[in-house]
C-alpha cells in the first residue's frame, strides 16, 4: 500500500488501492490526502491545527485553513507491516512554531477502512496553547459526472428514547452554491454536528457519510467518548470531510503544549466504497469495529440476558421479587440474570442522590443479597450486577471522605448535576475506591456481568489546576477506559455492559473495550423498531443490546413483537414470565431457541436494510444481517393510534402500505433460489414471495403491529 512515486508536481508517499486513496506531497512539501489527478486546490492539509496566537487564514465557522496547517511540511515517512495490516506513520513539523506532527494510518489488506490517529510534539522554545487538532481530512470529493449535484449527506441525530435517527439530505441543501467566481472566495460556513458535555452521543451518533448517484459512498467514525466534531463543506468545487476531537469552540478544549511534550488526538476512521451505498460502507466499519475491540468470549458466546428493570421492577428489587422471576428467566433459556437498580437502596429518601459505596441493602435481601446470587447460580444462569461507578451521590458519605480533587471541578468548585458529583478517575483515591468495589463484587460475590450505566451529563469536564475543562473530560474518559481494561485484566471473563441512559454514550472508545452495548431505554414496544433496526449503524450486531420485554397483559402478537425485535442482536430479555400462562411461556421459550440456533452467525455477519435506514414514523421497517451461511431479515409492521394501544396519533411514514404487503430488496441474493423460513413467530401468519430475477421477497404480514424474523438460504445452503 505504501510507494514513493514522483510526478512533474507531486510525490505518492503512500496509497491505499482499496480506498483508491494516496498521501501526495507537494514541491512545497505540503502534504495532503487524495488522488494524484485531483485539484490540489480541492484537497485540505494533512493535519490543520489551531492554537491561540496561530488562527485561521480565512475566519468562519471552518476549522480548516489554518496557518498551522498550511505551515506544516513533509519530514519522512515509515511503514511496519504485521499480518495483513499496515501501519505508516508520515511526519510533518511547522518551522515557524516548532510543531512536529505525526500522523499514523493504520489499514488492512483488501479492507475498505482508514484508521488515523495525530501525535502532536512540541519541538520548540515555546508553549503553544493548542485549540483544535484534526484527527483526519480529506478533499476533493464529488459525485460521478465531477460536481456536488449528485452527493447526498447523512447523519444520525441521538436522543434518549430515540436513538440512531439517521436523516438524508442532498449535499446541496446543507451547503448552497455560492458562486464563488463573483467573490474570489470560498464560503465561511459548513455542515457539522458535534458532541455537547459528557454524554458523546447525547444529540449525534460521532458518524457521517457522503454517497452518490452510483452507490459509492464516504462513511467516517469518531472514536471518542469526550468531544468530537465533523465538517463537511465545498472546497473548490468539492466536497471535503474534517474529523476532530475536542475543540476550544465546541468542547471547552485547549490543551498547552511545554516544549518537549505531546499530545495524541482521538482516533477516527475513513471508509469507503466503490458500490452498495450505506450497506456496503456500514460493512465495512462493522469489519474495523471488530477488528479494534478487544478480544472476548462473550463476542463468539452471545449469551442470553435477563434484566429486571425494563417494564418490570424498575429499581425496586428484593429477594421476594426477584426469586420467581429468577426461575422463570433460567426456565425460558435465559444465561444471565442482571439485577438493574435499586439492590443498594436502604434510603428512605431513595437512592438517586444517595449512591456510591454499592452496599447491598439489607432490607431489600433480609438473607443477604449472596442468596439471591445463589440462586441465579442454581438455575444455570450468571448473576449481573447494575453500577453507575463514576457518580457519587451528594448525600453519599464518599461525598465527604473522598478528597476534593477526586471529583469534577469547576472554577475552584465542585460540579453537582442532578444530585450527584462526578470522580475523576485520574485520581488514585477514586479509582482504588471503584476498584475495590469491583474486585468485591465479582471477586467475592461472584458476580459475572456488571452494568456500567452513567445518567449524567456533567457538562464540559473538570478543571485540574491549570487544564481546561475540555482537557479534564478527556483525561477522565481516558483514565475510565483504562480502569475498564484493567477490571477486564484481572477478570478476564466479566462482561461489561456499556449504558449511558441508553444509547447517550455509544461510541467506539467505550465499545472497544466494553463488550455490550445498552441501545436504548425506550419503554414502548412500538416506538423500539427503528432504534433496533438502526442499532447496528452504531455498534456491531453481537454488541447491540435491545429490550424484550414481554408481559402477561399481552396478546400473543404483542408478545412476538416485542421479542423479534431482539433477535438479530443481544437480547435483553425482561418482563414478568412468572406470571405468564403456558402459551405465553412457549412463546417466549421459542423465541430464545431461535435465537440461540441463529446466534454463531452474528458475529460475522454484515447488516444492511433493504428499505433503507429507517425514519421514526415508518410503517414498515426491516433490517437484515448477512451472514456466511445465511442472509436474516427481521421486518416490523407498525399502525400506531386506536387499536395499538393508544399512544401516538395515528400516522404513517414514508412507506406507508396500501394493504398488508410490503417488497424487500435484497441484492446481493439476485439471480439465487432462495428459501425464505419463518424462524419466529408462527403466530404471525406471514407469507412470503420471492422473485430471483429481480433479487425482491415479498412479505405478507395480515395484521398490523407484527414482526417477523426470516432466514433466506439458497438451496445449496439448506
Amino acid at each position: 500500500m505504501t510507494a514513493a512515486v514522483g510526478t512533474t508536481e507531486r510525490t505518492r508517499i503512500w496509497s491505499h488501492p482499496d480506498l483508491g486513496l494516496h498521501a501526495l506531497v507537494d514541491a512545497t512539501g505540503s502534504v495532503r490526502l487524495g488522488r494524484p489527478d485531483q485539484d490540489w486546490a480541492g484537497l485540505v492539509p494533512f493535519v490543520e491545527v489551531t492554537a491561540t496566537g496561530h488562527g485561521r487564514m480565512w475566519s468562519g465557522e471552518r476549522f480548516i485553513e489554518t496557518a498551522i496547517g498550511d505551515r506544516l511540511t513533509y519530514r519522512a515517512h515509515e511503514t511496519i507491516r504485521d499480518s495483513g495490516r499496515e501501519r505508516t506513520t508520515i511526519r510533518l513539523a511547522d518551522s515557524a512554531t516548532g510543531l512536529a506532527a505525526e500522523v499514523t494510518l493504520q489499514a488492512t489488506s483488501g479492507a475498505g477502512f482508514l484508521r488515523a490517529r495525530v501525535r502532536l510534539v512540541n519541538e520548540g522554545s515555546a508553549p503553544l496553547r493548542l485549540e483544535s487538532v484534526t484527527t483526519l481530512t480529506l478533499g476533493g470529493i464529488t459525485d460521478t459526472d465531477g460536481d456536488l449535484s449528485g452527493l447526498k449527506l447523512h447523519w444520525a441525530d441521538n436522543d434518549w428514547l430515540a436513538e440512531c435517527r439517521w436523516r438524508e439530505a442532498a449535499f446541496r441543501d446543507q451547503v448552497v452554491p455560492l458562486s464563488r467566481s463573483a467573490h474570489g472566495h470560498e464560503g465561511r460556513g459548513c455542515f457539522e454536528r458535534f458532541s455537547q458535555g459528557s454524554w458523546s452521543t447525547g444529540r449525534h451518533l460521532p458518524i457521517g457519510a457522503l454517497t452518490d448517484r452510483e452507490g459509492r459512498a464516504w462513511l467516517w467514525q469518531i472514536e471518542s467518548s469526550a468531544g468530537w466534531r465533523f465538517e463537511t463543506g465545498e472546497r473548490e468545487g468539492a466536497a471535503y470531510v474534517a474529523l476532530f476531537g475536542p475543540d476550544d469552540a465546541h468542547h471547552q478544549w485547549h490543551h498547552v503544549l511545554a516544549p518537549g511534550q505531546e499530545f495524541q488526538t482521538v482516533p477516527a476512521v475513513l471508509v469507503r466504497t466503490e458500490a452498495g451505498g450505506l450497506d456496503a460502507a456500514f460493512g465495512e466499519l462493522t469489519d474495523h469495529r471488530r477488528s479494534i475491540r478487544r478480544d472476548h468470549p462473550d463476542h463468539r458466546a452471545l449469551p442470553v440476558i435477563y434484566n429486571d428493570y425494563m417494564n418490570t421492577l424498575m429499581g425496586d428489587p428484593t429477594t421476594e421479587r426477584l426469586l420467581p422471576l429468577i426461575e422463570a428467566a433460567g426456565a425460558a433459556g435465559a444465561e444471565v440474570f442482571v439485577i438493574d437498580a435499586g439492590w443498594y437502596d436502604d434510603d428512605a429518601q431513595g437512592w438517586w442522590d444517595a449512591v456510591g459505596v454499592w452496599e447491598a441493602a439489607p432490607n431489600r435481601f433480609p438473607g443477604g443479597i449472596q442468596e439471591v446470587l445463589d440462586a441465579v447460580g442454581r438455575h444455570g444462569m450468571t448473576p449481573g450486577l447494575w453500577l453507575e461507578p463514576e457518580v457519587v451521590g451528594v448525600r453519599s458519605p464518599l461525598a465527604h471522605t473522598l478528597p476534593p480533587e477526586a471529583f469534577f471541578r469547576r472554577g475552584g468548585l465542585r460540579v453537582t448535576e442532578h444530585g450527584r458529583h462526578h470522580l475523576d478517575l485520574r485520581h488514585p483515591a477514586a479509582r482504588a475506591h471503584l476498584d475495590a468495589v469491583v474486585d468485591r463484587l465479582v471477586g467475592e460475590w461472584g458476580v459475572g456481568y456488571l452494568k456500567l450505566d452513567y445518567n449524567v451529563n456533567i457538562g464540559p469536564g473538570t478543571e485540574n489546576g491549570g487544564e481546561s475543562a475540555g482537557a479534564g473530560l478527556l483525561g477522565h474518559h481516558r483514565a475510565h477506559l483504562d480502569w475498564m481494561n484493567s477490571l477486564l485484566d484481572r477478570h478476564p471473563h466479566l462482561v461489561l455492559e456499556n449504558c449511558g441512559s441508553g444509547g447517550l454514550r455509544m461510541d467506539y472508545a467505550q465499545l472497544a473495550v466494553a463488550q455490550l452495548q445498552s441501545t436504548s431505554d425506550q419503554q414502548d414496544p412500538l416506538r423500539y423498531p427503528p432504534i433496533a433496526a438502526a442499532a447496528a449503524t452504531a455498534a456491531t450486531p453481537e454488541q447491540a443490546a435491545v429490550w424484550a420485554y414481554p408481559q402477561p397483559d399481552q396478546n400473543l402478537d404483542e408478545i412476538a413483537f416485542t421479542l423479534t425485535g431482539a433477535l438479530l442482536g443481544r437480547i435483553h430479555l425482561s418482563g414478568f414470565l412468572n406470571l405468564m400462562n403456558d402459551e405465553q411461556l412457549y412463546l417466549v421459550r421459542s423465541a430464545i431457541s431461535a435465537y440461540k440456533d441463529i446466534r454463531p452467525q452474528i458475529g460475522g455477519a454484515r447488516p444492511f436494510w433493504p428499505l433503507g435506514l429507517p425514519e421514526w414514523e415508518d410503517t414498515w421497517i426491516a433490517h437484515g444481517l448477512r451472514g456466511q451461511e445465511s442472509t436474516f431479515l427481521t421486518v416490523w409492521r407498525r399502525e400506531f393510534g386506536e387499536g395499538a394501544g393508544g399512544t401516538v396519533p395515528s400516522r404513517h411514514g414514508r412507506n406507508a402500505p396500501v394493504d398488508d404487503q410490503c417488497t424487500l430488496a435484497i441484492p446481493h441474493l439476485r439471480g439465487t433460489h432462495v428459501h425464505p423460513t419463518v424462524l419466529h413467530p408462527a403466530t404471525a401468519e406471514a407469507t412470503t414471495e420471492w422473485d430471483a430475477a429481480e433479487g425482491k421477497l415479498t412479505l405478507s404480514l395480515p395484521r398490523a403491529n407484527t414482526a417477523v424474523l426470516l432466514r433466506l438460504s439458497s438451496a445449496s445452503s439448506r
